[in-house]
């Protein structure tokens, strides 16, 4: 596998976002959208969203290739989406599914300068997509395959993730890394009710790597939504470790991106030596933000791409959060990613990084900048 220089597979979650620029600050969301108000608000930016419109694109971006499998309704959504992608390369929705009988995905992004950012998502066809929806020529050649987003997808929350086992296993049967994103689940929702840690138990074993947020690993394994620390994050990949998975890395938000590894890698197809047992956390590029959206996704767009290239994990974290630093310069998720040779510049150029947040505790250099271990 280490030789395998095929093409990557981004499936799952995709939907069309609507990003209305909203430009009035206040303390809160409630108090821009008074009820009864007209709020003004610039032209509004459309893009796709999900892991495969903002993972899978920023990995075309880096300039890797990639095939993309999700699935859209037979709508002016739908067809919207399909124009996205197409605009970026004609073969980018060459694979995408289509229910002829299901509504498109959208979400609608509110995120008033200062504040934290509000959803409003309808799942649409995303909650009838099946393993089949991901095509056998997809797999085949493919180095990697990553999944994002399951908790928005009813078929694949449902019966312990049963039809992303069987999506996994046909992976793995042809010589294919799997990786896994999640999403936070609306509580009041049917995947709120899920039993996240038995859903877990039943997945990691098929994941290779697995690359969900602290928020939502805290939360689906019922350690809450406490702040991230050393031991708190030390505890939560040695459970995810312990259900399967070969290597698991956190997403921290702005506080950089942690990674822990198993001792036995073979299956993430790299170097054995430099990646087993390993733990690192990397922190993030100093950057203008324009917007949020998608900066987990294309974190893990450049992790992906490291990975694949043969990168070890001091180089696989260094160029991930730096994707993550691109895509954060503008309100949309992929627009401001570019191809991997100008990330690799701006990091070779010296771009400045932040130190370690103190609430994670103490950590020495790598001779990567911005990249740590522990004392």
């Amino acid at each position: 596998m280490a030789s395998n220089p095929g093409h990557l597979v981004v499936a799952g979650h995709i939907c069309l976002d609507l990003i209305p620029p909203i430009g009035a600050r206040a303390e809160s969301l409630g108090e821009v959208l008074r009820a009864g108000a007209l709020v003004h608000v610039g032209a509004i930016q459309v893009s796709t969203g999900g892991a495969v419109g903002n993972t899978g694109l920023a990995v075309h971006k880096l300039g890797v290739p990639v095939r993309l499998a999700g699935k859209v309704g037979a709508d002016a959504f739908g067809r919207m989406v399909l124009d996205l992608l197409r605009a970026q390369d004609p073969e980018l929705a060459r694979a995408m599914a289509v229910d002829p009988h299901g509504a498109t995905s959208y979400t609608v992004v509110l995120n008033p300068p200062g504040l934290d950012r509000v959803f409003l998502h309808h799942p649409g066809a995303n909650d009838t997509f099946v393993a089949g929806d991901v095509a056998d020529a997809c797999l085949e050649g493919a180095r990697l395959l990553h999944f994002g987003y399951p908790p928005l997808m009813r078929r694949l929350y449902e019966r312990d993730g049963a039809e992303l086992v069987r999506l996994f296993a046909a992976a793995r049967a042809r010589g294919v890394t799997t990786s896994l994103d999640m999403a936070m689940p609306d509580p009041a929702s049917d995947a709120g009710r899920v039993d996240w840690r038995a859903w877990m138990r039943h997945v990691l074993p098929h994941v290779d790597l697995f690359l969900p947020s602290f928020d939502e690993l805290a939360r689906m394994l019922g350690h809450g939504c406490t702040e991230p620390d050393a031991a708190t994050l030390r505890r939560l990949a040695d459970e995810t470790l312990a259900m399967g998975a070969v290597a698991v890395a956190i997403k921290l938000g702005d506080r950089g991106l942690y990674l822990r590894t198993g001792p036995d890698v073979s299956r993430l197809g790299c170097d054995a030596v430099a990646w087993a047992g390993r733990e690192r956390l990397a922190t993030c590029c100093e950057v203008a933000v324009g917007g949020t959206t998608g900066a987990g996704d294309c974190t893990i767009a450049g992790f992906l791409v490291e990975l694949a290239a043969g990168g070890t994990p001091e180089s696989a974290l260094a160029f991930a959060t730096a994707v993550g630093a691109c895509s954060v310069e503008r309100p949309d998720a992929t627009s401001a990613v570019p191809h991997a040779d100008a990330v690799r510049a701006r990091l070779r150029n010296g771009w400045r990084r932040h130190p370690p947040s103190p609430a994670l505790g103490s950590w020495q250099p790598t001779s990567t900048s911005g990249v740590y271990q522990p004392n």
